[in-house]
């Protein structure tokens, strides 16, 4: 009676710390997402903006974020990416050339179409600009039609469509506002790729 007693007390200890096993593997998950965060900067203002983009993603658990200037990109990091953030100065109102130029290499160079390879990640803008009225929104507002053209979710915070920064004037440089801003996308951007991946795995 005895043996039988410890042996079943045995079995409910190993019972027990195999479904411990099993919580703790459905309690952290093991995968990851991948952000993406390309801008254009001669001056460093983007370029700082992009920085407190990267650091907001990773404020999420899980989330891995690539940095590159727009120039850098290869069509691997594009399509190995659940989410993508685009910065660029203000120029006349717009993007910059390199930023377009970016856009552009999406088809001629990576071939996006016609499997449309960036449909359902996420994409999310942000732009510095010398004045007030410099064009910000206009730029972020050609960035996301870019990403919506390409059948991707857009996502925005910092601002109606994305976090901006004006840098000249009354408000030289890159503020620790705007910086906050920065990091509010890119955390918004984590959690939404998040929710995304994980509606797909159910």
């Amino acid at each position: 009676m005895i043996q039988t007693a410890v042996r079943l007390l045995l079995g409910m200890v190993v019972l027990c710390l195999g479904c411990a096993q099993v919580a703790a593997q459905v309690q952290t998950p093991t995968d990851t997402i991948r952000i993406l965060v390309v801008y254009h900067s001669l001056s460093g203002n983007t370029e700082t903006m992009a920085k407190s983009v990267v650091a907001g993603a990773q404020s999420i658990p899980g989330t891995k974020v690539l940095l590159h200037r727009v120039g850098e990109v290869t069509a691997d990091m594009l399509f190995g990416s659940d989410a993508l953030v685009v910065g660029s100065p203000v120029y006349w109102s717009n993007m910059s050339g390199e930023v377009k130029t970016f856009f552009d290499r999406w088809q001629f160079e990576f071939g996006v179409f016609p499997e449309f390879k960036m449909r359902n990640k996420v994409g999310a803008a942000f732009a510095t600009g010398g004045q007030i009225s410099s064009g910000k929104e206009v730029t972020m507002l050609t960035i996301l039609a870019a990403m919506l053209g390409n059948q991707m979710i857009v996502v925005s915070d910092g601002g109606a469509f994305g976090a901006s920064a004006t840098t000249e004037g009354d408000s030289p440089g890159i503020d620790e506002a705007e910086k906050a801003d920065a990091r509010a996308l890119g955390k918004r951007v984590a959690e939404v790729a998040w929710m995304i991946k994980r509606g797909q795995q159910r």
